[in-house]
């Protein structure tokens, strides 16, 4: 039911266009940082896009966080719903720092949910995509 159910997502976003990248991955979308990540989450109660911030470094880490925390306003105006900020999260014994959008309003485990929870993803990702396309080169060169 995985397997389909993320085959289909790749189908669905076949057609979906970056506002900057010529070809996108969709389910591993380029941040061009290491240690971050654009994650896609699905579960029996929780759709969910999420960018994890993972440098090893707590300075480096938080400097990062700094810097989104100053990008803030322009980020939550691009995302067309609530976004979440979680600054320490800590996830298997690894401090994270996490930008999330999530529903609880559907299941992987209802194939009839399936549809909204790819427009769900896809409207984030592509929002996700405007701004940080817009963004990056600022915070990738305060990482360098």
């Amino acid at each position: 039911m995985n397997i389909d159910f993320w085959d289909g997502f790749k189908s669905y976003m076949r057609r979906s266009k970056s506002s900057a990248l010529p070809r996108v991955n969709w389910l591993a979308y380029p941040t061009d940082l290491k240690h971050t990540y654009l994650r896609l989450f699905c579960d029996a109660s929780t759709t969910a896009v999420r960018y994890d911030i993972q440098f090893k470094d707590k300075e480096v880490r938080t400097l990062f966080w700094e810097q989104l925390n100053e990008l803030k306003k322009l980020l939550n105006s691009t995302m067309n719903v609530e976004t979440n900020w979680v600054e320490h999260l800590d996830s298997n014994g690894m401090v994270i720092s996490r930008i999330y959008w999530e529903s609880k309003d559907w299941s992987l485990y209802k194939v009839k949910d399936w549809k909204k929870m790819y427009r769900f993803m896809q409207e984030r990702l592509l929002e996700f995509d405007l701004f940080y396309q817009e963004y990056k080169e600022i915070l990738i060169n305060l990482i360098k």
